[in-house]
């Protein structure tokens, strides 16, 4: 199994000279003698004209050209989203999290997804307190091994929600990928931390604890090609594109969205990823809890290619079995074949772990 790692400097406006110079080489629509400050005019010209089909402008639109989707090990599957009460005892949630996975799997699940921070509160005050040595392994991070072991006896692969890790004196927002003999394949840091502030509604400030990740996750698994993502991750179309245009078939987002911004945006933004990429994309939240602290939004989800929501849960502790089917994409794509109408002759997004490598 691989994993990509993307740099977190995707498309930074610090990268901006760097990117726009680069492209003047690497796109032959866009002049190399433009300077950066000139004003563009959507005037006609001979060029444009004489330009090439609309397949090569859309080979264009990404830097470098799209990976094709590989054939994935298996093309149907069933998927199971783990929406877990959360306590402030981390054994309790370990072993509780233990149960809803082999009650998962024993209902069919080849891949099991769990939700954002399910071993500890989600709180500030929490994550130095909870967090575990997730290279270290062992008793040294005890959700993990858990999660492991699992996977190696179910023979089934499990994204692990995230936990709070801690390594070189951070802390960070993890995701851990296990394979079905128990290895695992991936770590996920969530790259855009939750700092929000909404007068009257919720203020958080994720960044007064943890440290940002560095690098986006695709890694291939028994049940395809998946790019990861942790809950605020999802407002950012960038990172699914990315994961899209290398080869991603499901993108899964373990996340705690709020009851301010989760009514809201929550299955808006599920659905727009999906939608945009002609992808799956897989969502668990925690259950609600109404108590004093960080209230989640629940309603864990699975979005098809066409943006239709195929399973979702309300707000309560549940767990959820679907179907996953990849056999529609390449179809969904044909129908709409946005993939082969990108104008790359007008914009690019440019992958720079992938572009430097090269």
């Amino acid at each position: 199994m691989k994993a990509f790692a993307i740099s977190s400097s995707l498309l930074a406006l610090k990268n901006f000279n760097f990117t726009h110079t680069r492209n003047r080489i690497s796109n032959p629509f866009l002049s190399p003698f433009l300077p950066l400050n000139s004003k563009i005019h959507s005037s006609p010209s001979p060029t444009m004209a004489s330009a090439p089909s609309s397949s090569i402008y859309s080979e264009l639109a990404r830097s470098p050209p799209a990976i094709p989707m590989p054939t994935p090990p298996l093309t149907k599957f069933n998927i199971g989203l783990c929406q877990l009460s959360v306590t402030s005892d981390k054994d309790r949630n370990i072993a509780h999290a233990r149960t809803a996975i082999q009650d998962a799997a024993s209902k069919g699940a080849n891949l099991v997804l769990l939700p954002e921070i399910w071993n500890s509160p989600y709180a500030n005050e929490s994550f130095p307190v909870y967090a575990e040595d997730i290279d270290a392994g062992g008793d040294a991070s005890p959700s993990t091994a858990m999660l492991s072991e699992l996977a190696r006896l179910l023979k089934i692969t499990i994204v692990g929600g995230s936990i709070p890790e801690r390594s070189g004196g951070r802390v960070y927002n993890t995701c851990c990928v296990f394979g079905t003999d128990g290895k695992l394949l991936a770590k996920h840091r969530k790259i855009h931390l939750f700092d929000i502030d909404i007068p009257g509604k919720i203020t958080f400030i994720e960044s007064l604890t943890l440290t940002a990740g560095e690098t986006p996750t695709v890694v291939d698994t028994e049940v395809g090609r998946i790019g990861i993502g942790i809950c605020y991750d999802i407002r950012f179309p960038e990172l699914a594109m990315i994961y899209a245009a290398r080869g991603a078939h499901l993108i899964c987002y373990p996340g705690a969205f709020n009851m301010t911004t989760g009514p809201l945006h929550w299955e808006l933004l599920q659905r727009s990823r999906a939608t945009d990429n002609q992808l799956y994309v897989a969502t668990c939240s925690p259950a609600r809890d109404n108590g004093p602290g960080y209230v989640a939004w629940g309603h864990s989800t699975l979005v098809g290619p066409f943006g239709e929501v195929l399973a979702t849960t309300e707000h309560e502790e549940e767990i959820i079995i679907a179907e996953i089917d990849y056999s529609i994409l390449e179809p969904r794509r044909t129908n709409l074949p946005v993939t082969k109408q990108r104008r790359g002759d007008l914009y690019q997004l440019v992958d720079l772990q992938r572009l430097n490598s090269h």
